[in-house]
């Protein structure tokens, strides 16, 4: 039995209108044909008194480009637009969000469109939730390494400072780069990023289940993040005891110790660690008035930690105490102060003489000085060097202190020139730090102080650590340049740092001056006596002279120029002098000879 064309259609008709999606009809200029139930029900809420007649007036308040589309598509038929967001207005039934409409929109022939409308608000509310945790994980991501960041450090501590005590403890690690910004300032900002990632992969792999050794407690769980700069932390959770935590730390610094290549190079960069044990370090907050036990305190006294290690030498771990914290809180006011000292000029420098020995057994009291920084507070007095110039190094301001000494060392000893003639020091040593030797443009600054002052480029010794001195290529080339302006160089404290006596020939220096820690034992050590002799003899054969530093006694002296060593200073001859009483000791000194 064949079916008559008439019943097809009505087939058809009856299936549109019964579809479960809205459906329809218009003429190319949006006049409604054909709108099945669905399409009424979904549109009726934008319906304004011009009713449902045209598709076009219909959505003009939302979707007003639509007429312009369809006058641009000039194809007989084809897709015009799809999935169109149309926001209803209304608040929908079942979501409680504001309903949103999706519309696509055919051309079926050169005079007829088709339109398909849904509901999309649960697609939407999908895709803005999806949206929004993408927005969060970034929020709480580094860019750079893609670890947490220290926002997701900042919740996973929070989460484990409310719960229920339940036996098991938990740690903060904070770790940080020794020496980066050095390697980060040879290496240029790309490799510094590349050591970062390379540090954050070790991190990651250290703190994978290791195949034998210490295993937490099953219910135990890591987190290592990056939270700035070349700092890293570690959060252990299910930790039975400290013991653990600090197995774990060793085990960090053992990975991060290894060489990296980055460039082609070999590069090692160790870390210091900060271990702070869970709620034990917040609860010991007395400054936390609020009662307060927080993720901040946490990561601030794992921080404090960190920073002990580190100046106690680095590449090693520390475990916060309170005491600690009280430490951190005077380095601090020590800062603030002494920001405040430098634009104040509370600082002023005091000299100690250097005296040459001569072969007839007497001394040249004018042979030179040595300028060191020296502090007056308005409240304290004179604080001690020990208790700033270490702040001054960990918080950026060593550059500031050594240029002032620099300026000041150079216009008093011209001062002294002119008041003293031959009787004044003829040699002005002055200590270089690392801030001034890496810091760009200071070549310059030297040869402009040179300039300003008068003061002769042979006249000016620069000093410089033996770990400074010996340590890369750039270093070496700034010496370099230093020594072309004409003024002289020596390596201080020679015997404690990473050099060796093989080595002395590749440093680019004139004077080398042996460490206190040696001379002070000379007269009871036949060791130190060995030690001191061999550093006159190497430094003497490559046309270097030698200093004899911390001489307190006549037994000390007696046994360093027995050694043959060229110049001496200490307090055996005078303590550091402000400049007026220094011209007094060497006109008295000249009075008595």
């Amino acid at each position: 039995m064949q079916h008559e064309p008439v019943d097809a259609y009505e087939t058809l008709v009856q299936f549109l209108y019964r579809a479960p999606i809205g459906l329809a009809q218009t003429t190319l200029d949006g006049t409604v044909e054909m709108l099945n139930p669905m399409a009424s029900s979904l549109l009726m809420p934008l319906a304004t008194d011009a009713g449902l007649d045209n598709l076009f007036d219909l959505l003009a308040p939302v979707a007003p480009q639509l007429p312009a589309m369809v006058e641009a598509f000039i194809e007989p038929s084809g897709m015009i637009c799809e999935g169109l967001r149309l926001p209803v207005g209304v608040q929908h039934a079942a979501s409680g969000s504001l309903q949103v409409l999706s519309l696509n929109l055919t051309k079926l022939d050169p005079e007829r469109l088709m339109a398909t409308v849904a509901d999309a608000t649960f697609e939407v509310q999908r895709e803005q939730e999806m949206l929004s945790r993408r927005l969060r994980n970034a929020a709480r991501t580094d860019s750079l390494t893609r670890m947490p960041n220290r926002e997701a450090v900042r919740e996973e501590l929070q989460r484990l400072l409310a719960r229920p005590q339940d036996g098991h403890g938990f740690a903060v690690l904070t770790l940080n780069c020794d020496r980066f910004r050095q390697l980060n300032d040879s290496l240029g900002q790309a490799g510094g990023d590349q050591l970062l990632m390379h540090m954050a992969d070790r991190l990651r792999g250290a703190l994978r289940p290791p195949a034998s050794g210490f295993e937490p407690a099953a219910r135990s769980g890591q987190l290592a993040a990056r939270i700035g700069g070349d700092e890293f932390v570690v959060v252990l959770d299910g930790l039975r005891a400290r013991a653990d935590a600090e197995r774990v730390a060793l085990r960090l610094l053992d990975a991060l110790a290894h060489p990296y290549v980055i460039g082609g190079h070999e590069i090692v960069c160790s870390a210091s660690l900060g271990l702070a044990w869970g709620p034990d370090a917040a609860a010991l907050d007395v400054h936390d008035t609020h009662g307060e036990h927080d993720a901040d305190s946490l990561l601030r006294d794992a921080g404090i930690a960190m920073v002990e290690a580190k100046r106690a030498g680095g590449n090693r771990h520390a475990v916060f105490e309170a005491s600690m914290r009280e430490r951190a809180a005077r380095r601090a006011d020590i800062e603030a102060d002494l920001r405040q000292a430098l634009a104040e000029e509370q600082l002023f420098v005091v000299y100690q003489p250097v005296v040459r020995l001569l072969p007839n057994g007497g001394v040249d009291r004018a042979a030179g000085v040595e300028a060191l920084v020296r502090w007056r507070h308005p409240q304290r007095g004179v604080v001690p060097p020990i208790e700033f110039i270490q702040v001054a190094e960990e918080c950026g301001l060593i550059g500031a202190l050594g240029d002032f000494v620099l300026a000041r060392a150079c216009r008093d000893f011209m001062d002294w020139q002119a008041r003293l003639g031959d009787a004044a020091p003829r040699l002005m040593a002055v200590n270089l730090s690392r801030a001034q030797l890496g810091q760009p443009g200071w070549i310059d600054s030297v040869a402009a102080v040179l300039r300003t002052s008068g003061m002769p480029p042979a006249s000016l010794q620069l000093e410089v650590t033996e770990s400074l001195a010996a340590q890369d290529q750039d270093t070496q080339v700034r010496l370099h340049e230093l020594k072309a302006l004409g003024v002289k160089l020596a390596l201080d404290d020679f015997g404690t740092g990473y050099s060796s006596l093989s080595s002395l020939h590749l440093l680019p220096v004139d004077t080398v001056k042996i460490d206190r820690s040696f001379v002070c034992q000379a007269d009871t050590s036949f060791h130190h006596r060995v030690l001191i002799e061999a550093t006159v003899k190497v430094a003497q054969s490559l046309g270097m002279t030698t200093v004899a530093e911390g001489i307190e006694t006549r037994s000390q002296l007696d046994v360093v120029r027995d050694q043959r060593c060229d110049k001496v200073q200490g307090y055996y001859f005078s303590r550091p002098l402000p400049a007026q009483e220094l011209l007094d000791w060497l006109l008295q000194e000249t009075a008595a000879s």
